[in-house]
């Protein structure tokens, strides 16, 4: 009886904590989010190597297509391509939303609805 209880306690404390780590919003949510914020231009400088720009690109998963991506890094890694020296990008990932007006950083779902006027549902 006591291992059954106990059993009955970890199947439901690893349900707890595999439901509490789901990857954010259906795809087809994230789809229409990207979208979304493609249409009103917002778009996003990073680089390669960069692993919070990952971060960014992980978040949206096979929606991250549907993104305005600027790759920023040449080959290697050493040098900035010349169209991120123009915009003035100084950091990965930043995010703009029109000209002039930008985040720099990993950003959520909702902060980037927020800043763009996109909802995420």
């Amino acid at each position: 009886m006591i291992k059954q209880k106990m059993l009955i306690g970890v199947l439901v404390i690893s349900f707890i904590i595999v439901s509490g780590c789901s990857s954010g919003p259906p795809n087809e949510i994230k789809a229409q989010f990207a979208k979304c914020l493609s249409e009103k231009g917002v778009t996003m400088f990073g680089a390669y190597w960069c692993s919070h720009c990952q971060q960014q690109k992980k978040m949206f998963g096979k929606a991250w297509d549907e993104v305005n991506y600027v790759e920023c890094s040449l080959p290697g890694g050493k040098a900035q391509t010349e169209i991120c020296k123009q915009a003035g990008i100084q950091s990965y990932p930043t995010w703009e939303f029109a000209p002039g007006d930008r985040l720099s950083g990993s950003l959520s779902f909702e902060q980037l609805g927020a800043k763009s006027g996109c909802a995420l549902s």
